[in-house]
């Protein structure tokens, strides 16, 4: 490995290589059981003798640091020298914005928190066709020599850019060429980048509410003005749009959390609001491969006819949330800002998993797996109904789901606090849930939860269910 030692003039060389290399063992940067350069390699390195570096290191070997091996090399002992305090950062002047302070932390959503997780938002990676992925992604890499050095196109592979197109043109009716299409670090980035590229701060935002936190707080980070508007059982309430909003960010299909679709109407309506006000609809379509009962929904963006509606969606829900792809279909005028603005928050997105991915559509891999989880989801989802309908009854209010992952239930109680003491009772339980009051914008909604079936396994949905129920208790 590379030491950094630096020398200061010519006088006593050999007690500043020691005192630096013994610091860097106190404070924990060497550990127990690392090798350490050649005294040769680091004599180069510094432009002095052999002789000045063998002598530190004897010294340091004396004392209890080191461990030379003949024919081996010279080690850190193993022996507990690291001092967590040497380690500390000194008090620095430096302070983030105040918004900064009152931003919720985000929450962990790699921890496993209960066996019996019905918390909402993840797919079950246990049924991932890990081997398939595995080859591609194999594949990518050893036909990737001569492509891995360099830096990426900013709006994405080109292959992943048209297997994208052609999926989505299938499945949802999005009208739209590989040129259309930017690839991004899931849907969080996409909004992120048609927010920079379209709005400046002090800019007025609508959003739905309840609705998704994240997005909410994303904008609010870019300095954003954002407003609350309420969802009723036909989807967001468009007369309520407030007139001087230059941006609308929905998700029309399976709205979230509540579940209700944008009715016909509404989605008229709130394209002509778009072209009268000469504002930009974002539109999320975050899990309509999953949809249970009824005619799939036509998204917004197959009802623009004036370039209004930015299609936004990710791979997260239906492979995994690791893989962190995502894309936006944005209509030309467009184009060229977005690339400028990826390129500036990362340059590109991973080419190999991005080529992996794009073979995974075009071999039918995903038509595939979507076929096989929406038979695993809908077992778990009509379980869920029929336990909500017999055992919760007298505690539980749900919202009728035609699609998605999640069910969102109201309390019928009205008790200040329930929600939270529920969420407590059921953690003792080995239960997580997640509040509905953790999805408010301008207004606390009703308590409620809303249930996740993607984590939770199939055979473990009745006994969490029964747990729940103890929990109401």
């Amino acid at each position: 490995m590379d030491l950094h030692v630096t020398l200061d003039g010519r006088r006593d060389l050999t007690a500043q290589i020691y005192l630096q290399v013994r610091a860097a063992i106190l404070d924990g940067r060497l550990r127990p059981g690392e090798a350490l350069p050649p005294t040769r390699d680091l004599a180069t390195t510094l432009a002095v003798s052999r002789n000045t570096a063998n002598a530190a290191y004897e010294k340091l070997a004396a004392e209890g640091f080191l461990t030379s091996r003949v024919g081996v090399g010279t080690f850190v002992s193993n022996l507990p020298f690291h001092n967590e305090q040497a380690l500390e950062t000194p008090n620095s002047p430096l302070r983030p914005r105040p918004m900064w302070d009152t931003m919720p932390a985000p929450p962990d959503m790699s921890a496993t928190t209960a066996r019996y997780d019905f918390r909402p938002g993840m797919p079950d990676a246990t049924h991932f066709p890990f081997a398939t992925w595995r080859a591609l992604l194999a594949g990518q890499l050893r036909n990737s020599a001569t492509t891995l050095g360099k830096y990426g196109e900013p709006l994405g592979h080109a292959g992943l850019r048209a297997a994208i197109a052609r999926h989505v043109g299938v499945s949802r009716a999005v009208r739209a060429t590989p040129s259309d299409i930017m690839i991004t670090a899931g849907v969080q980035q996409a909004v992120d980048l048609i927010a920079r590229v379209m709005l400046a701060p002090g800019d007025v935002v609508a959003v739905e509410d309840p609705g998704y936190p994240p997005v909410k707080r994303l904008f609010q980070s870019l300095g954003l003005n954002v407003v609350g508007v309420p969802v009723d059982a036909e989807g967001l309430v468009v007369d309520h749009l407030p007139p001087n909003a230059k941006l609308v960010y929905t998700s029309p299909s399976h709205q979230f959390p509540l579940g209700y679709a944008l009715s016909l109407s509404r989605r008229l309506a709130l394209l002509a609001w778009a072209d009268r006000t000469d504002a930009v609809i974002i539109e999320d379509d975050y899990d309509s491969e999953f949809r249970w009962t009824g005619r799939p929904v036509e998204p917004l963006h197959a009802l623009d006819r004036t370039g209004r509606v930015v299609y936004v969606s990710s791979f997260s829900k239906v492979l995994l949330p690791t893989l962190r792809i995502g894309f936006c279909v944005a209509p030309p005028p467009l184009h060229s800002a977005l690339r400028k603005a990826k390129h500036l928050a990362d340059w590109h997105s991973t080419g190999p998993l991005q080529g992996a991915l794009a073979e995974f559509i075009d071999s039918g891999a995903l038509s595939a797996h979507l076929k096989r989880m929406r038979r695993v989801y809908r077992t778990r989802r009509d379980r869920m109904a029929m336990a909500f309908d017999q055992d919760f009854t007298d505690h539980l209010e749900p919202i009728t789901s035609t699609a998605g992952l999640h069910v969102t239930a109201w309390l019928r109680t009205d008790r200040p606090g329930e929600d939270q003491a529920i969420i407590t009772r059921a953690r003792d339980h080995d239960v997580a849930l997640h509040s509905m009051t953790l999805c408010g914008v301008d207004h606390p909604p009703r308590q409620g939860f809303v249930f996740g079936y993607g984590l939770i396994a199939t055979e473990d949905v009745d006994e969490g269910l029964r747990r729940l129920r103890r929990a109401f208790t």
